[in-house]
């Protein structure tokens, strides 16, 4: 998308001096010269995205589709380790863990791993 914007530019820039040219020609109003500019302009670029398949919505999809796989591991991974009324799951989760973590059903005193969990979470949004 970034990459279309120079050819972007230039194709606003010629629009804009042929509406121009042709408003002058057929006596519109600005307000006609900048709907038709308008109109125009988005037809183009919606030209170029569809050449290049590059819509903006697709930048976004990912972020659409991660907070809700998100919220759903997450309350998934509570649900497990805090609401297991089954004593062999509660089991698995005490004496699952490893390194300073040995305790999964055990809140995290040292914050380690919610603010490694937060940073690699906006690593992956940002990439």
């Amino acid at each position: 998308l970034e990459n279309l914007q120079p050819e972007i530019k230039k194709l606003a820039e010629r629009l804009r001096y042929e509406v121009s040219v042709r408003g002058k020609q057929l006596g519109w109003s600005e307000k006609v010269a900048r709907f038709h500019f308008k109109k125009n302009l988005r037809r183009i670029m919606t030209e170029l995205y569809i050449r290049d398949n590059c819509h903006p919505f697709k930048a976004t999809l990912l972020v659409w589709v991660q907070i809700p796989m998100w919220v759903c591991v997450s309350l998934a991974l509570r649900n497990c380790s805090v609401g297991a009324t089954d004593s062999e799951v509660q089991e698995q989760f005490s004496a699952g863990g490893a390194l300073w973590f040995t305790d999964l059903t055990a809140p995290d005193s040292t914050w380690i791993l919610p603010v490694l969990l937060g940073l690699v979470n906006l690593l992956i949004v940002e990439v």
